[in-house]
């Protein structure tokens, strides 16, 4: 497939995705006032679909129906969203910009924000429960995956390591296991869940989960660079705050930005080999690829 074909398949996809979200949360007038419209401005704002297209893109590489691996890759999307609208919040980051519009707790209120995050990761769960074209056991084994990548080793301990880190000093490889619990371990969740409903199983599924983590690593060397980059006079990003990680240890502050732009490259040659060692994923492959060519952070 050509790259103009491979793009608009892209879109496509990503469309797919947007209206399936769009049905998946309550509309504004049937829950309580302000807090369905704060689920809907947080996970309907906005941005790439990194990680529902990758599930979705995955499932397909592997021998997936079209469509199979839909509804788990919106119920990653609400997992990332109720991810970033706790991240922004006064006692996190206390962003005030995402995805080129206020944040949510900006928008509305930090009580309002706080409510629409649980009731996003609580229907997350409920929409992979809820999908009969999937086996209850493979239903149980996505929930569970899903589970271990917001839990006590995935976002919830990335986040604590990240407010823990500031003022203070890392190693590397501590540097690498705050960037994996913070961006990598929902992507590995997101590949993995479509490869599972595609059939995938023991050491592909397993170098899946690897091609995902080394994406995620660069991912979020990418997103430094481009914030120290703007910072430094060279444009800023669309959609996000500056300045948010200063003085707080990253791989640029460690290495500097040649020496993290150099790890990066083999972050992303490690994910290609790993996919290739899984024997498929190209599509999976060039879309998460094309990101590290586009300056936009919204994913």
């Amino acid at each position: 497939m050509d790259d103009a074909a491979f793009l608009q398949s892209v879109e496509q996809t990503r469309a797919a995705v947007e209206r399936r979200l769009a049905q998946l949360v309550p509309a504004e007038c049937q829950g309580p006032e302000g807090l369905t419209g704060a689920v809907r401005y947080a996970l309907l704002a906005p941005g790439k679909r990194f990680r529902p297209i990758l599930t979705l893109l995955t499932a397909r590489d592997f021998g997936a129906v079209d469509g199979a691996a839909l509804d788990v890759a919106c119920a990653c999307e609400m997992v990332h969203a109720a991810s970033l609208i706790l991240d922004d919040l006064p006692s996190m980051d206390d962003a005030g910009l995402r995805r080129g519009r206020a944040t949510t707790h900006r928008a509305f209120d930090e009580a309002t924000a706080i409510l629409a995050a649980v009731g996003l990761l609580n229907r997350a769960f409920g929409v992979i429960a809820e999908d009969s074209g999937l086996s209850t056991d493979l239903r149980n084994r996505l929930s569970a995956r899903l589970s271990e990548a917001v839990g006590f080793r995935g976002l919830t301990a990335g986040q604590a390591r990240d407010l823990g880190r500031r003022g203070g000093a890392l190693s590397n490889d501590e540097i690498d296991l705050l960037n994996h619990q913070k961006t990598g371990v929902l992507l590995v969740a997101a590949a993995q869940a479509g490869a599972l409903v595609a059939g995938v199983e023991d050491a592909r599924l397993t170098a899946i989960g690897e091609f995902a983590r080394r994406i995620g690593l660069a991912f979020q060397i990418r997103d430094d660079l481009i914030d120290a980059e703007a910072l430094a006079g060279a444009g800023a990003p669309e959609g996000k705050d500056l300045g948010k990680d200063a003085g707080m240890p990253t791989l640029i502050t460690s290495l500097g930005i040649e020496g993290a732009r150099r790890t990066m490259e083999g972050y992303l040659a490690a994910a290609e080999a790993a996919l290739a060692e899984a024997g498929g994923g190209e599509s999976a492959w060039r879309f998460a690829h094309g990101l590290f060519r586009d300056r936009k952070v919204a994913a």
